[in-house]
């Protein structure tokens, strides 16, 4: 039996530590960019439901919900699925001419995961007539990611300040 000896020069280990290290740096880049990209596809999907719900536009919002999703509204039963977050959305389109502002101080991305808290404010005018109403509010979203990589919320749910 033989026995061979692996002789690393100084030389080869540097360059075999530097490519490693390359490497580290280059993944951990990568997935920065990648949570970074995801942040900005959430922030974007709340501002076209925001714009949907300011053109009084159920369907689009129901659309940026999961199947199964799960709406819970201050006072209102839980609605489930997009259907049950249309007509919900409906009703008040029905009802009140809205105008609604709002924006995510804070969103987290776990690998397909993520959530969005933040504020909005929303002024109701009945459409049978009477005063404005101002509401403020604070709302956390769940979302998932999509099979073609998109982000749908799953779960909703807000209360007034």
């Amino acid at each position: 039996m033989s026995s061979k000896r692996v002789i690393i020069t100084q030389k080869t280990l540097r360059k075999k530590l530097t490519h490693i290290l390359s490497l580290l740096v280059f993944t951990s880049i990568f997935a920065q960019n990648e949570h970074s990209k995801a942040i900005v596809e959430i922030e974007n999907l709340s501002k076209e439901r925001a714009k949907a719900f300011n053109q009084s536009d159920a369907k689009t919002i129901a659309s940026y919900f999961t199947l199964d999703a799960i709406l819970m509204a201050p006072n209102k039963n839980v609605q489930i699925g997009q259907e049950s977050i249309e007509a919900y959305y409906q009703g008040l389109f029905d009802n009140f001419n809205l105008e609604l502002d709002s924006y995510y101080e804070e969103v987290e991305v776990s690998g397909n995961m993520a959530y969005g808290r933040g504020e909005a404010i929303v002024k109701a005018t009945p459409k049978k007539g009477g005063e404005t109403i101002t509401t403020s509010s604070k709302y956390l979203n769940i979302l998932r990611r999509q099979s073609d990589g998109s982000w749908l919320t799953t779960h909703d749910i807000w209360n007034e300040n």
